[in-house]
Parts: C-alpha cells; structure tokens; sequence
C-alpha cells in the first residue's frame, strides 16, 4: 500500500499542534502507518519538523497569495491576511516554537521572504498613515506571529471558540498598529 506522504504530514501537523512533544511512534499512530513506514519517509524528527516546515511555509505563501496584499486599504489587507491564514494557524503555532527552524545558517529563506511581504503591507500602511510609525514593521510582523500562535493555542485548548479567531487577532494588533490622532 502506497503511504501518501501529504497525510502523514498533515497527521502529523495535527498530531504536534496539539501535543509539541508527540514521540515518533505517536506520529506514526496518528498517520495511521508503523513507525518504520514513517522512518523511510522522515528519517528522524528533526527531518520531520523540517518537512512540516516546508508545509508551513507553502500554506503562508497561499494565504499572503489569497489575502491579495495590495488590494484596499493595509488594515483591510491584514484582515484578510489573517483570515487565510487561519486553517494554518496550528501548524505556524508548532512550528513557531520550534527554535532549530530559525537558529544558524541552516534557516530556510522562505520564511525570509515571508516575513518580506507581510513588513511591507506594515510598511505601506505606515506610509498610508494608517499604523503608527513608532512600530517598526519587523516588530508588527513578529507580532502577527505571536498573536497568530496565541489564538491557535487559545481555541485548541477550548478556552477560545474558533469563529472568535480571526476577529480577536485582527482588533488586538490594530488596536495597537492604527495611529491615534492626537488630541
């Protein structure tokens, strides 16, 4: 029987959003393969993570691909940003802790290249004089992150509800982006 290595990654990504410190032999249970199969296809868990990586990182390019950037204003943008990238919000929760991912040289440039379009939707909405210029576009997009893992975990453990996600994340970082006028 052929093992189709998208389902066992996608197992896997729902296995390790739940439970980061899953064992091999857990992955492998929840993919529904033995631990062997899942060895020939992922020679360790480092190998694994580095995978789920490369689906995570494909999943982001989608979502900054669908949530159309620069279209509308740069807050309607970060909506729609947020909400594309709901679905993969459990695996950016996973992945984000995973510190060997973004250590050294080895660091993948997909994420540089992410981290790429989402500071300049910051920067164009500062430029806009929509966000506040006090926050540089790095930090608002280093913010998005935290807030995006935040609300992955939140709803997994059942202390958020799932249709509050995107609502919460998007009013929690423009309350803080959006420039006040000043009184």
């Amino acid at each position: 029987m052929a093992v189709d290595r998208d389902q066992v990654l996608r197992s896997a990504a729902a296995l390790l959003t739940r439970k980061s410190t899953a064992t091999m032999d857990e992955v492998a249970r929840a993919a529904g393969i033995s631990r062997a199969t899942l060895h020939r296809h992922f020679a360790g868990r480092d190998a694994l993570v580095r995978a789920l990586e490369a689906l995570g990182i494909a999943e982001c390019e989608a979502a900054l691909d669908a949530a159309r950037l620069e279209e509308g204003t740069a807050s309607e943008a970060v909506r729609r940003l947020v909400g594309a990238l709901e679905p993969a919000a459990g695996l950016l929760a996973f992945l984000y802790t995973e510190n060997q991912l973004f250590e050294g040289e080895e660091q993948n440039a997909g994420w540089a290249l992410i981290d790429d379009r989402i500071s300049a939707l910051f920067r164009r909405g500062q430029r806009d004089g929509e966000f506040r210029i006090d926050l540089t576009p790095a930090w608002l997009t280093e913010a998005l992150y935290g807030l995006l893992a935040s609300g992955a975990w939140l709803v997994q453990s059942g202390k958020g509800a799932p249709r509050d996600f995107p609502h919460m994340i998007v009013e929690l970082l423009l309350g803080g982006a959006l420039r006040r006028e000043e009184s």
